[in-house]
């Protein structure tokens, strides 16, 4: 008869502790855990406490040897960038587990948790878990030393545009704005006849030099100056300027184009009225409504100048219009405006209403005008065009009479208005009044042209009560759905310092 055998089980047998005499496991070092711990910290050389840099301004933290990055609390980034400031400790042990400990976000106090392991006493493995305690310093970064100090600058762009009103630039300080090109400035300088702004690199200058050349048609040079060398590292500083010439064109200017660029514009004639700068320039032929659009590169192939200064501008009146319904279009005309409606008028100054001298012209203006409406124009006839293709076309070519836009009441215009725009924040020098009308010349632009419009950002003006899309006299206004809420955010709120770029 078989009997069947139970296998033994072999249970490992226990030890006494040389140290406390309790009983454990065997182990290379025949010790407990607890007298090993006490005997070996194998945390030690690590630092418990260590500090870190801290930008307030613009909310980075300092890595060395020379970076500034952005890291949110109790992010990887943040826990990697910890790290690395015991880099050289930790090389000696195996890192098992790190994470923060929570700690008040004002407190200036980054917490830890380390989970460690090293081999001690004959090959026997010890883990220790300890928290590290990191002191956060403030320390001011040298991107926003050099903001801070306003006078240093290593690159300027200087926008010049020579000519007498400031149209182009109110539109551009509105682009400008939307697309937010002047959080990288220093600081922004008003000059008489332009804007200069300051970058603490080449790159942000750069940057602006080609958001200007997509806004409006321009054309720039480059150029440096050393300040400073180090012949043993080879390295040098230099401060570099970019100079941007914006075309002398603005809206509302009666231009007289070269023969040769009429021609290969469809065959319009040489004058012509500006109705838009934007990336190119708008013009319009008031005699036929031809339209065409000049680039950046066109004008300065074949460069052209206003014939007459904005404050030559006369007011009208309007005695008879009539609408031209069949117009003969030449051979390889361009393209025709659907905006506008082309009109035969005769008008009369409103200084020289005691005479019966009146004027013929044809205008863009025929879909706004009606008998007896105010109108702003140029007087061609009694002017002294001191133009090189003007003066050589034939008198018969050259209108009488350019009408521009229609009048209205400026004091109501400004009284009913009820959006607002914002506005850099500049050193100006002395704003004369002739700088005002400037500014509410643009203003009405922006009401009367809806394809500038789309590119600004406007607040509505709670003060001033809503109304209509027109006034009394027909002129035309911004509606409630193009305006934006203006929104204010106090320094308190956001605990942020400084000032912010606009006003």
């Amino acid at each position: 008869m078989e009997y069947m055998t139970e296998p033994v089980k072999h249970t490992p047998g226990h030890i006494l502790c040389c140290d406390c005499g309790v009983p454990i496991s065997p182990n290379p070092a025949n010790i407990c855990v607890a007298c090993l711990r006490s005997k070996v910290d194998i945390s030690q050389g690590i630092p418990k406490q260590v500090s870190v840099s801290f930008c307030k301004q613009c909310q980075r933290y300092f890595q060395p040897p020379g970076t500034w990055v952005q890291c949110a609390l109790e992010s990887r980034e943040l826990l990697a960038l910890c790290l690395k400031k015991i880099k050289a400790p930790l090389s000696k042990v195996r890192l098992v587990d790190a994470s923060f400990v929570w700690t008040e976000p004002h407190s200036k106090r980054l917490k830890v948790k380390l989970t460690i392991q090293k081999e001690v006493m004959n090959g026997a493995i010890l883990q220790q878990v300890f928290v590290v305690d990191y002191v956060v310093q403030p320390q001011m970064c040298g991107d926003c030393h050099r903001v801070e100090a306003k006078d240093f600058w290593k690159a300027v762009v200087q926008v010049r545009q020579k000519t007498l009103h400031k149209k182009t630039f109110y539109y551009l300080e509105q682009l400008i704005l939307k697309y937010g090109m002047h959080q990288n400035t220093l600081r922004i300088k008003d000059i008489h006849d332009g804007l200069d702004f300051y970058y603490s690199s080449k790159q942000h200058a750069q940057k602006m030099v080609e958001f200007l050349q997509c806004t409006v048609p321009t054309r720039y040079k480059a150029s440096q100056r050393l300040i400073s060398q180090d012949v043993h590292s080879n390295t040098y500083n230099y401060k570099s300027t970019f100079s941007v010439e914006i075309v002398p064109i603005c809206k509302d200017n009666v231009v007289c184009l070269s023969p040769k660029l009429a021609q290969s514009l469809g065959n319009m004639n040489q004058i012509c009225v500006c109705i838009r700068v934007t990336s190119v320039i708008h013009l319009i032929d008031p005699n036929t409504l031809q339209v065409a659009d000049i680039d950046g590169n066109t004008f300065w192939s074949h460069p052209f100048n206003s014939l007459c200064h904005p404050k030559q501008l006369e007011e009208f009146i309007v005695m008879e219009c009539s609408i031209v319904r069949d117009l003969k279009r030449n051979a390889g005309a361009g393209m025709i405006s659907k905006k506008h409606t082309l009109g035969e008028v005769w008008v009369q100054k409103t200084s020289e209403m005691n005479t019966d001298k009146q004027y013929f012209c044809r205008t863009h203006l025929g879909h706004l005008l009606n008998p007896g409406d105010l109108v702003l124009g140029f007087d061609l006839a009694n002017c002294n065009l001191n133009d090189e293709h003007a003066n050589k076309m034939k008198s018969d070519r050259v209108p009488d009479v350019v009408l521009i836009k229609k009048s209205y009441d400026r004091t109501k215009r400004q009284r009913r208005r009820n959006w607002k725009l914002k506005e850099l924040a500049r050193d100006r020098e002395n704003m004369d009044t002739d700088d005002e009308r400037q500014y509410q010349d643009f203003l009405e632009d922006l009401e009367e042209d809806e394809a500038i419009r789309k590119n600004v950002n406007i607040y509505r003006d709670s003060t001033i009560p809503v109304a209509g899309d027109t006034d009394d006299e027909g002129a035309p206004r911004i509606s409630l759905a193009e305006m934006l809420e203006d929104l204010h955010i106090s320094p308190d709120a956001t605990g942020e310092e400084g000032e912010s770029m606009m006003t």
